[in-house]
């Protein structure tokens, strides 16, 4: 009697032991279901908000009210979804994560506005299908090329801002341009042709302040504001500004000349501006 008894005993025991590690296992197999669920749900979704993005991206037509589809890197978005499109302007300033490159415009944009990015190059065709624009301000970024061609079929284009960058050379303008500001960069006389402004008729503020330019490149007669402090310019001629061979001509637009913080003494070259209505700013000792 004893003898069954513990038998007894010892089955039940051993078959609750074998209940216990069956219903662990079903635990242990239920959990990892679900984590496999989650995960492919995690694809779906992935999967879907690519879809949507492609989808975007062929239909052309995305823009401030496109909802943004969820998850992922925000670099991976449309110009209209990483930065912010109003009616004809796109604003693209201090981009996180880095926007390194010029972003794909809306073919009907009026005005982008990209500052203090980390944009290293403007290609040639960066604005191919843009031919609308009439304002660019990449001031604060990295740009240290701007290849030929780049502004070329911007026959639109008023101001152009190219601030703050690591230009080391000047490419062909755009013949509208009323003002353009390369201030702060590593101009140098050699990387301006000597034709640069010859063609902007219209150009009526040039900023070149902050670079190392040696000399005073041919200025259009109807500049009005020229900022050229701060560079390497050590001396001027007769014609940097006037007409050596007229002297009863009278520059009349000209009403701002900046030469500070250069090491040219004005004073030893009066003939280089008795045709200006003020003086330049600089030293005459």
């Amino acid at each position: 009697m004893g003898t069954r008894l513990l038998m007894l005993i010892s089955a039940v025991i051993f078959a609750s032991c074998v209940l216990s590690a069956s219903g662990a296992h079903y635990h242990s197999h239920r959990h990892h279901r679900l984590q496999d669920v989650a995960l492919t749900e995690e694809i779906d979704v992935r999967a879907q908000r690519n879809k949507v993005i492609f989808q975007l991206l062929s239909a052309g037509s995305v823009d401030d009210s496109t909802p943004l589809p969820p998850g992922g890197d925000p670099s991976d978005l449309p110009t209209c979804l990483l930065c912010v499109c109003l009616t004809g302007s796109v604003y693209c300033e201090e981009v996180d994560p880095d926007m390194t490159s010029v972003p794909t415009l809306p073919k009907e944009t009026n005005y982008l506005y990209a500052r203090y990015n980390k944009i290293k190059k403007i290609t040639a065709k960066d604005f191919g299908d843009v031919v609308t624009l009439k304002r660019i301000d990449f001031t604060g970024n990295v740009i240290s090329e701007i290849e030929d061609g780049a502004f070329a079929k911007l026959t639109m284009l008023e101001e152009l801002s190219l601030a703050e960058n690591q230009l080391v050379k000047l490419p062909m303008l755009p013949a509208k341009l009323v003002s353009f500001n390369a201030n702060h960069n590593k101009l140098r006389t050699r990387g301006i042709k000597s034709n640069a402004f010859k063609k902007l008729t219209k150009l009526a503020h040039l900023y070149l302040a902050h670079n190392e330019l040696e000399a005073v490149p041919l200025i259009p007669e109807t500049v009005r504001t020229l900022h050229l402090q701060n560079n390497n310019i050590s001396s001027l001629t007769a014609d940097t500004f006037c007409k050596s061979n007229d002297t009863y001509y009278i520059r009349p637009n000209m009403n701002e000349i900046r030469i500070d913080g250069n090491p040219v003494i004005l004073g030893q070259y009066p003939t280089s501006f008795i045709c200006l209505q003020s003086l330049p700013i600089g030293r005459y000792q």
